[in-house]
């Protein structure tokens, strides 16, 4: 395959795999036009800027459910909405743009890119065929695990999915099959899903780390990093199983093994030659960026700041391997995609809807939480729903926290576990744009919102489960109660 050929598919694309049916179309653009223009109309008992924030937020939040415009676009529109209307000041409408996120995601785009056009990608995708094996649930099993382990020592949900992406990509080559396959369909899932909610059973993502220190700072109580892994090692055990025969029964392989088998990734192999400078020039930099996210509690640089040096690193001519041409073809509208999300929720913070919508929220969960087992249950399936309005997860944490340990305060509730159960809840996701990690799997092209939707909802399901077993019999035990 040509550079040219492996860069361009190597860029991140936004695309549905499936069209939604016009008379569809017809219908969720009426409602999203239509539930917004009654939340700007009705005598809801809240400010009119509050009301008003609400009203395009609503409008934002269900079209990227519904996709009648592509995500970016009605990111874009809605911060502009903002903006126009004189909800808030272009500051604070477009306030994304500032935020390290959606420039951590450029910076991935561009490192992956750097592994698929060196053939970087490629042959770790054999090598891991080769330690693995030829078959299809052998290999989500290894995919699985990889995510876990790779979660330990990279602080970041994005630079995962890109990690593993560059490997996954080279692996769907290896198989024949493009997007749009099974095949294709389960990998991506996987370590799409796997990358999102295993950065919170660990204190490694910003999320986890975001809801760790707002405990910390309002109810005073030290959280350890081995006490958050233990506490959600049953949930790791769980999601490891689930996923994994899960993603096999939804996603049954077109080949349930390559031609040849070993034999085949071998001859591949040497077909290859010896390491090129340019893969070895990849892999030194991917290899900088990933001992820097290992090793960030003793520097302290952010993930995002390693992230977008190494990927602009890649493009810097004569140090770099990436061209102006290849700058060309990537697909930008993820990184806008994910600012004008991280502005809703600022928006939403700053015009004080986000107030009232915890005020209601809190006081609905009070009567129901009265036992450990309701506590396992209801605040999961509660940050659950808000997570869904929000829309990001760390805006959601960062809003709902500090009321929330209040609340345990007066209900006369042990603030540690509610505040764990709400925390590991951000990792429920069913929506595409419910945070970066999801966009950065999504934008590969290689599954469709649906198939998120659906694997999403049976492990959210799941992890409720198991946190009904965990939280009264197993919690205790670690001192959590």
């Amino acid at each position: 395959m040509s550079s040219t050929e492996q860069s361009v598919r190597a860029a991140p694309q936004i695309e549905s795999v499936h069209r939604t049916p016009a008379a569809y179309r017809r219908i969720y653009a009426l409602i999203t036009i239509a539930v917004p223009v009654a939340f700007w109309f009705l005598p809801l008992p809240l400010a009119l800027n509050s009301r008003h924030a609400l009203a395009v937020a609503s409008f934002m939040i269900i079209a990227w459910i519904t996709e009648v415009l592509p995500h970016a676009l009605t990111g874009l529109a809605g911060c502009y909405l903002f903006w126009v209307l004189k909800i808030v000041d272009f500051e604070t409408a477009f306030s994304g743009f500032a935020d390290q996120t959606p420039w951590f995601l450029f910076g991935a785009a561009l490192i992956g890119m750097m592994a698929s056009k060196s053939g970087l990608a490629r042959r770790l995708a054999y090598l891991v065929m080769l330690r693995v094996g030829g078959g299809y649930s052998r290999l989500l099993l290894g995919l699985i695990l990889s995510s876990f382990l790779l979660t330990l020592l990279v602080p970041s949900g994005i630079a995962c999915v890109v990690i593993m992406a560059a490997v996954a990509v080279g692996l769907i080559e290896v198989f024949g099959l493009a997007r749009g396959s099974n095949v294709g369909r389960g990998i991506f899932v996987t370590l799409t899903y796997t990358a999102g909610i295993f950065d919170k059973m660990v204190i490694a993502g910003a999320s986890s780390i975001l809801g760790r220190g707002l405990i910390q700072k309002v109810t005073g109580i030290e959280v350890y990093w081995s006490q958050w892994l233990l506490a959600f090692l049953p949930c790791v055990v769980a999601t490891v199983f689930v996923m994994w025969r899960l993603v096999v029964w939804l996603y049954p392989p077109e080949k349930e093994a390559l031609a040849g088998g070993v034999e085949f990734l071998r001859d591949s192999l040497k077909k290859m030659g010896a390491w090129t400078p340019m893969e070895k020039h990849a892999l030194l930099l991917m290899s900088l960026a990933i001992a820097l996210w290992a090793t960030d509690l003793i520097h302290h640089i952010s993930p995002a700041v390693i992230g977008i040096g190494v990927g602009l690193l890649a493009g810097v001519p004569g140090l770099g391997i990436l061209e102006l041409e290849d700058l060309k073809r990537l697909n930008y509208l993820p990184v806008f995609f994910t600012a004008t999300a991280i502005s809703m929720g600022e928006v939403l913070l700053r015009t004080n809807a986000l107030n009232s919508m915890t005020t209601v929220l809190f006081a609905w969960m009070r009567p129901f939480v009265t036992n450990v087992f309701s506590m396992a249950f209801v605040p999961y399936w509660t940050a659950f729903v808000y997570h869904i309005f929000l829309g990001n997860e760390l805006s959601m944490l960062a809003t709902s926290i500090p009321p929330l340990m209040n609340f345990a305060k007066t209900a006369g509730i042990h603030p540690l576990p509610l505040g764990l159960v709400w925390a590991f809840a951000a990792g429920g996701k069913i929506f595409v744009y419910q945070s970066g990690v999801m966009v950065a799997g999504y934008s590969y092209g290689y599954f469709d919102a649906k198939d998120l939707v659906k694997v999403g909802l049976v492990l959210t399901v799941v992890e409720s489960l198991v946190l009904l077993l965990i939280v009264p019999f197993y919690w205790p035990l670690l001192g959590i109660r």
